[in-house]
């Protein structure tokens, strides 16, 4: 196990620890662009665009200069104002993202220009070109750590990794189920259950292409793969096919959340952290009483906060990393966008399909 700092100065096993490293001769652009939002509202109709000098670091700042940033539903709640975490307007939308530091304050010793990085807080505003940063505000990572790995690293492969974690003593053998299991966190969800050893049940909603679906969730290692439908009706449990679930993973709620929830073996529980279809999840008495199950809910932002300079973040975070190197570990479907089209992305991602199908990323090399 690394030793991690425990100051808020985070230092981790990817930082070069020879800070007399040479730093590189980046020219930095006289203006930079970005998006921004005065009001709250429909993202459509409140998201402007801006041009504005860059502005140098101060000794304890550096300058990013963004290389992509993932288009998240989140974000767009945030935008809309539904989402609890809200920044100060006006501000820049975006959380995830992975930028190259051009320019570091003079009492920065942890970063060096060309250092790629991503966001530790949130609301840090990745949707523009160029951003100032405080230095326990990002984190450092790999240069050969994927563009798209890397932009979309904060929230969701976070999310799988800690509701698998922290909310049942999974051992290989055992078994997860999961709703929405075509989402982002769903097919990471997938992927860590497949490398740590744990059976998945990954139910998604019946569509055309759903033999195309499940293929793709079947090689990213999902034991099972059932429609809304198949579930009520699947023997896949009583006949001992498979184990009854240990833990439930819920982003849909409403029927299809209490339909997983009856699957779960006694003591089992029920983490929510998603609500796509709006709908109550409705706990029956039985399942309290005579299965003794939990239900919780989790939100990623949350624990960060909680969490911001713990030795288990970034344990975390250099278990993931390291998977994704070593190519255990693969972000979702994605499609690039230039900056320049940002609206394209951020109607796709209003869309069901942009909630649950691909992740749209904005491009700014």
């Amino acid at each position: 196990m690394s030793k991690l700092c425990k100051t808020f100065v985070v230092v981790n096993r990817f930082m070069k620890q020879n800070h007399l490293v040479p730093t590189y001769q980046t020219r930095m652009n006289s203006t930079a662009t970005k998006l921004f939002y005065t009001d709250y509202g429909d993202p459509m109709k409140v998201i402007n665009k801006q041009n504005e000098e860059v502005r140098k670091p101060n000794e304890n700042e550096v300058l990013v200069k963004m290389i992509a940033a993932a288009v998240n539903p989140a974000d767009i709640n945030t935008i809309q104002g539904k989402y609890p975490s809200k920044p100060t307007l006006p501000a820049v939308p975006g959380n995830e993202g992975v930028g190259k530091i051009v320019k570091v304050g003079s009492n920065v010793k942890e970063f060096v220009e060309g250092d790629h990085v991503v966001p530790l807080t949130p609301n840090l505003g990745t949707w523009q070109t160029h951003l100032i940063a405080a230095k326990d505000q990002i984190y450092k990572v790999p240069k050969k750590l994927g563009i798209v790995e890397a932009a979309t690293f904060t929230v969701n492969p976070c999310t799988a990794y800690r509701m698998l974690r922290d909310f049942a003593r999974l051992k290989p053998g055992d078994t997860v189920i999961q709703n929405g299991a075509n989402s982002a966190c769903g097919q990471n969800v997938i992927q860590l259950c497949a490398n740590w050893g744990f059976k998945t049940v990954n139910i998604v909603r019946d569509r055309p292409d759903i033999d195309e679906l499940r293929n793709y969730l079947t090689k990213l290692g999902a034991t099972y793969v059932l429609t809304e439908d198949e579930l009520r009706i699947t023997d896949i449990f009583k006949s001992g096919q498979i184990d009854k679930p240990k833990l439930a993973l819920n982003c849909v709620g409403g029927k299809n959340a209490l339909e997983c929830s009856r699957h779960l073996q006694n003591g089992g529980s029920m983490v929510t952290y998603g609500g796509m279809s709006r709908e109550p999840l409705n706990i029956p008495t039985s399942a309290l009483i005579f299965k003794d199950l939990q239900f919780r809910g989790f939100w990623m932002t949350r624990w960060s906060k909680e969490n911001a300079t713990s030795i288990d973040r970034f344990e975390m975070f250099e278990e993931l990393i390291t998977m994704m190197i070593n190519d255990d570990l693969h972000a979702p479907a994605f499609e690039f966008v230039n900056f320049d089209n940002y609206k394209e992305a951020l109607l796709n991602t209003l869309t069901i399909k942009g909630m649950i199908g691909k992740k749209y990323i904005l491009k700014f090399e």
